[in-house]
């Protein structure tokens, strides 16, 4: 999966002359959290909400409303904006656009086409993957296991779930207990937790969980 596939976009933008006030208010009516900055057709920066909240005012200030509006409306994106910016293309496997974010801490990455602007790759859109990835919306037997971390156990596994008249719809796997051993979880129809037991047993060093989900 690249992140071409996944990225959301059309990608919303912001000039760097914008006052912040009206950048904060476009966020709000979007329901966006971060915007690239362009000018002249190019990326100069991208600025989050996180920036324009710590460019405002505090609460407890002694201006009026009055003076903080006009204050604001004289603050303008380029004073507040990121302008060391980390992009991706939209090629980049979904995975690596994931490290780099969480490497980075940072919670979008403007996604990159032939030098132009074509999307953004925000965390909402890994937990939209990620919930697709897990099976979170459909309902069936959650299995979370751990299995020894060897060649060919995970095909004698899902092998086993066919061969029981199951069907896998969804797995994920991780880093076990032990460097010998990888963590499991899937989800799968077609089988009562009683036969997963009994079916997958001498596969599984251990079943952490099974429920209906």
């Amino acid at each position: 999966m690249l992140v071409g596939e996944r990225m959301s976009r059309p990608v919303i933008t912001v000039s760097p002359d914008a006052p912040i006030n009206d950048v904060l208010a476009m966020f709000r009516k979007e329901h966006i959290r971060r915007a690239p900055v362009i000018k002249n057709g190019k990326l100069v920066g991208i600025v989050s909400q996180t920036d324009l909240l710590n460019a405002s005012p505090s609460p407890v200030t002694t201006l009026s409303v009055w003076e903080m509006n006009y204050l604001l409306s004289k603050v303008t994106v380029s004073r507040v904006m990121s302008k060391k910016i980390r992009t991706v293309n939209a090629g980049t496997p979904i995975e690596e656009a994931a490290r780099i974010m969480a490497d980075a801490k940072i919670g979008g990455l403007p996604v990159m086409s032939d030098g132009k602007l074509v999307g953004i790759i925000t965390e909402t859109d890994l937990f939209k993957i990620f919930l697709e990835m897990m099976g979170a919306r459909q309902k069936a037997t959650r299995v979370t296991a751990t299995i020894s971390d060897q060649p060919g156990t995970l095909g004698k596994l899902t092998k086993a779930v066919a061969g029981a008249g199951g069907n896998i719809i969804s797995l994920g796997m991780f880093a076990g207990p032990d460097a010998d051993t990888k963590l499991v979880t899937f989800k799968v129809v077609g089988l009562r937790k009683d036969s997963i037991r009994r079916e997958l047993g001498k596969f599984v060093k251990k079943f952490w969980d099974i429920r209906i989900s």
